[in-house]
């Protein structure tokens, strides 16, 4: 397929989300299409920080939030596919720790949690899938008491302290996006007997060719970081002084990496790709189709992201009224969705604002890599959101030619 006359297309939206007021942009951008091989587009707007106008490049290092569970989950597949893990075994013969927690039923009259045993052990394939019981302080209002009441550490601090939450409800009944991934990234700990930053870097990044992706930053990277942002509430953005730790206590798989978005698009082409890298395999072509597939059960639905830390996230939900569904560890899409996005393309998106879809039958991909908080943000998802359509009209296009 021709793709030499995308470009316009795709540098319009770019430019469309950093011009104009400041209410209506993004400081910067980084986006990227990838088809099997090569990447077929790559822009870059704006600044990486409005602090010091330093200009946003296609290098630029984003601290990439939950785009990393699905990187953690390649390496549960891999612990599936050598026959050293079991989706259905007790989650806890591989992480001990996760057999401590215990369900949260409410509070007492004086504020005090009622916690009593799960009915059941907790599964790898419920972690994978967020049916585990697991939720996020951001989008549960007993997780955000249990914070503010309780001293419960936030996600973010990558600490084994953080990891250690009540189950919101028994294990499988029903779909909540949580801190599932993270514990995922410790049952392949447990298997492999060694820091998960360790088994990606040897068993995901090497045979992808991928260097710029890490838990902790090397200084080249720190130096290239784009600083994330906080837009008020009257559209105003301010440069944060925040960032995900380096050498963290935990290597969370469901939030922690840092990485250029080229980098990401190496893995997206494993993908499109039925598991193959350019330096070896890293799943293989049935695992990929595994885990690919709508895994809940009928019963467990994907449901929209209730903002309840509005400085984090707002409401958020992709593609509202259309039915979507969830496997390892990707957001699916049961219907076309209206940027074109086909019925069983996956992807999903990181807190400070960053998308990307993954469209196997096409053989097409895409990020969008912003540092804006809260989640959820007009201008960035809206951005987004046209960036994809943008992509799906080029593609239609060039098909009919």
């Amino acid at each position: 397929m021709n793709t030499s006359g995308w470009t316009a297309g795709f540098d319009a939206v770019l430019d469309g989300v950093t011009g104009g007021e400041m209410a209506a942009r993004v400081p910067g951008v980084v986006a990227m299409v990838t088809d099997r091989k090569n990447n077929v587009y790559e822009g870059a707007r704006g600044v990486r920080s409005l602090a010091t106008n330093e200009p946003m490049t296609t290098d630029s290092v984003f601290a990439i939030f939950s785009t990393t569970k699905a990187i953690g989950g390649t390496a549960v597949m891999q612990c599936v596919e050598e026959g050293l893990l079991d989706l259905d075994a007790p989650a806890k013969d591989y992480a001990p720790a996760i057999g401590e927690l215990m369900v949260l039923e409410g509070f007492d009259a004086d504020g005090k949690p009622r916690l009593r045993a799960p009915k059941s052990d907790i599964t790898t394939r419920q972690l994978m899938l967020h049916t585990a019981g697991f939720g996020y302080d951001f989008f549960n209002e007993n997780y955000l008491r249990m914070a503010t009441e309780h001293g419960q550490p936030s996600v973010v601090t990558s600490s084994r302290a953080s990891m250690m939450t009540p189950l919101l409800f028994d294990p499988g009944e029903k779909w909540e996006y949580g801190t599932n991934i993270d514990w995922a990234g410790q049952v392949v700990e447990g298997i492999r007997g060694k820091r998960l930053s360790a088994v990606l870097k040897e068993r995901v990044f090497a045979p992808l060719g991928i260097s710029d992706m890490a838990f902790t930053r090397t200084p080249d990277m720190k130096a290239r970081t784009a600083a994330i942002h906080a837009r008020g509430a009257d559209g105003s953005l301010t440069a944060l002084d925040f960032a995900l730790p380096d050498d963290p206590e935990v290597d969370m798989a469901g939030h922690g990496l840092y990485a250029s978005v080229g980098e990401y698009m190496k893995f997206i082409r494993m993908w499109l790709n039925d598991g193959a890298g350019p330096h070896g395999r890293v799943l293989k072509k049935e695992t990929v189709e595994q885990a690919v597939a709508n895994g809940l059960q009928p019963h467990q639905k994907v449901v929209m992201l209730p903002g309840v830390i509005p400085s984090l996230s707002n409401d958020a939900e992709f593609f509202p009224g259309l039915k979507k569904s969830w496997s390892y560890t990707f957001m699916v899409n049961d219907e076309e969705a209206p940027t074109g996005r086909p019925v069983g393309a996956i992807g999903w998106a990181g807190l400070a604002n960053l998308f990307y879809w993954i469209d196997r039958q096409n053989g097409f991909g895409g990020f969008w890599a912003t540092q804006i908080l809260p989640f959820g943000d007009p201008v960035s998802f809206g951005g987004y959101v046209d960036f994809e359509t943008a992509f799906y009209r080029q593609m239609r296009q060039a098909k009919a030619a």
